[in-house]
Parts: structure tokens; C-alpha cells; sequence
């Protein structure tokens, strides 16, 4: 199958481009290179080669790189709630309406399958105790969660037989990856145990969040890709598994245990009121061949070994292209993006 991969410098799509090649599959990637600085370590098991790369704009991807193309896995948003409410109307100009026009673009060149990474965010704060299924009600609380629920509206409307959308809502993904991201809540608190032997929580833990390692969202989306019509056509799959359903002070306590002498304490009640479980039955029962193979235990013991083998300090911790808000800051501060976020030079 020839895919066309959006994002495929980022934290997912750099380990997503080698395993799809490694199926069999012909990948083009795209990618505007916000965070090409940013390479944290090397290591070819996890990367063994790149696919050819296009830099360019969602915005602005050109018709014609689809043409030919089977299948479009989109990953190039604005990641994650801080960066999406920086400046919000841009938000919605590059992850809902830049994902709406690519997606009528690829069912105009002909294009079978698209896959669209969307968010658990979408939940927000969950009413009742009940974990959250692909038919609950969604409840974004930031403009990126709002956006997501955009674009799975907008993109499911464009659904025909030849045309099949598949909405993957991830929880908040974990793990290592050479383009490291420190501002997601399991890498993060890693960063922090290994850098500084001491974690000090700023609120009490109590908020629920899902995790899913980046490698088995990986596998989600090649499930997805080859996965009968049938199985995946205009439906929502929640990604994860239920067991990793964590309060966020269980993450820090599963943490700070695999960081030897590592200090935890906890503050008071957060003002951060996302909180919600979520139901992974579905994906598990309906993809064929998916499962998945990490929980937050092995992946902090993998964040360990990583950071332990290439010595891991306060600098690289705190480096700009590891934290998507700080990198946007930065290239916009140095005059690198202009205030659309398009490249100057």
C-alpha cells in the first residue's frame, strides 16, 4: 500500500514511518519541521531508516502529492492542550480546517483510507463514574480537544464506499521515542526522577487519565490500515487498554519506584479538572490482529534504561524542541515563524 504519512518527524510518526516500511508498505512522508532539532538519541532497532520526506504546511500540502496514494495516516496538528490554546484561532486554522481540506483532497484524488489520530481529550471532565466509550458523550475542555471532535464530525461526512475515515481517539501517549516529547505526563515526570531524584507534584493526583504507549498506537494505526473495509469504515476506536487507566498519583508512584531513591510528594487539589476512564473494549474486540503490548510500568523501566544509556541531564530535559509549546516560542521569538506559524525562511 502507498501512505502518505503527515507528521512524520514528530514524536509518533518518526517510530510509525519504519514499522509501516517494515510491513511492506510505501511511505512518503510529510512534515513542516518544527521539531527537526530535537533527536534525543539514536538507536535502528526502533528507527532503522527514514522514507522520503516532503517539508511543507498542512495548510498547504499540494493536491498532487496524493495522487497514487492508497491510504493517509494524519498525524501534523498543533499537539497537545497548552500549545492549542497559545493561540487558539490558529489552532482551529491548522488542526480542524488544515485536517478538513487534506482529507477532501484525498477522497478527490482517489484516495481509499484515512486515518485520523484524534484524542481521549475529547472526554474532558466525565460525568459519572462510568469509563467513557466511543458513544459517550464528548466533553473537550481546550481548543485542541475542540478540534478533534471538529474533525471527526467533519471528516466522518465525507465518508462514501469509496472513501473510509477511521478516528483513532489515543490516550495520552507515553514512551521513548528520539523525538523525545517532555510535555506529556509520563515522560515527563521520567525526565524529572531522572534528572532531579526528586518529584514534587503541584497537585494532589487525584484527575484519571488513560495512557497508551507510542508503539502501540503505532500498532493501532497499522491495525487500522489493514484491517478489512468493513472492520474500520467511519468508525471511532479508543486506543489503549484498560488496565492503563491511572490516577495521576498512581503514575508518579509507578515513577518514582522504578528511579531508585527517587523523592515523591503531592500539593494540594489542582485547578486542572480533566479527569475521565475510558472503555478500550472496542478496539480489542473490532481490529483485527490489535493488542496491546506495553503498560506504564515497562515504559517507565524503558524511559530508565534510555536515560541511564546516553546520561540524560538538566539541559536535555529542558531543551526546547522536547517541549512542543517552548519550540514554537522559541521559533517564533528568533524570527524563524512568522506570527501564522509559517516559516520565514
Amino acid at each position: 500500500m502507498k501512505l502518505l504519512v503527515t507528521g512524520v518527524e514528530g514524536y509518533i510518526g518518526c517510530l510509525l514511518a519504519p514499522l509501516l516500511q517494515a510491513r511492506g508498505h510505501d511511505i512518503v512522508g510529510f512534515d513542516t519541521g518544527y521539531y527537526r532539532d530535537g533527536w534525543l538519541f539514536s538507536d535502528r532497532t526502533l528507527v532503522p531508516h527514514f522514507p522520503r520526506t516532503v517539508n511543507g504546511d498542512i495548510r498547504q500540502l499540494p493536491p498532487e502529492l496524493l495522487q497514487g496514494v492508497d491510504a493517509v495516516v494524519h498525524l501534523a496538528e498543533l499537539s497537545n492542550d497548552p500549545l492549542g490554546e497559545n493561540v487558539p484561532e490558529l489552532t482551529f486554522e491548522i488542526n480542524h480546517r488544515a485536517s478538513v481540506r487534506l482529507a477532501e483532497l484525498a477522497r478527490a484524488a482517489g484516495v481509499k483510507r484515512f486515518v485520523y489520530t484524534s484524542s481521549c481529550s475529547v472526554y474532558g471532565v466525565a460525568d459519572g463514574a462510568e469509563p467513557m466509550t466511543e458513544r459517550s458523550p464528548v466533553n473537550p475542555q481546550t481548543a485542541y480537544a475542540r478540534c478533534k471532535t471538529l474533525v471527526e464530525r467533519d471528516v466522518a461526512a465525507l465518508a462514501t464506499p469509496a472513501f473510509s475515515p477511521t478516528f483513532l481517539r489515543n490516550a495520552t501517549a507515553y514512551g521513548a521515542s528520539p523525538r523525545m516529547r517532555f510535555d506529556i505526563v509520563l515522560n515527563n515526570l521520567c525526565g524529572i526522577a531522572a534528572t532531579t531524584g526528586k518529584i514534587a507534584m503541584t497537585s494532589d493526583g487525584t484527575p484519571w487519565r488513560p495512557l497508551v504507549h507510542v508503539l502501540d498506537i503505532c500498532e493501532a494505526i497499522a491495525c487500522a490500515l489493514e484491517a478489512p473495509q468493513d472492520a474500520v469504515h467511519g468508525e471511532v476506536f479508543n486506543v489503549g487498554h484498560d488496565a492503563d487507566n491511572y490516577q495521576v498519583r498512581e503514575i508518579a508512584e509507578i515513577v518514582a519506584g522504578v528511579y531508585p531513591g527517587c523523592e515523591l510528594t503531592f500539593g494540594p487539589s489542582g485547578g486542572d479538572n480533566r479527569s475521565y476512564r475510558v472503555d478500550f473494549a472496542k478496539i480489542h474486540r473490532q481490529l483485527p490482529g490489535f493488542r496491546c503490548t506495553w503498560d506504564a510500568r515497562k515504559g517507565a523501566r524503558q524511559l530508565h534504561d534510555v536515560f541511564t544509556r546516553i546520561g540524560l541531564d538538566a539541559a536535555g530535559f529542558a531543551a526546547n524542541p522536547f517541549t512542543r509549546l517552548k519550540q514554537l516560542k522559541y521559533l517564533s521569538a528568533s524570527e524563524q515563524i512568522d506570527d501564522r506559524f509559517y516559516w520565514r525562511y
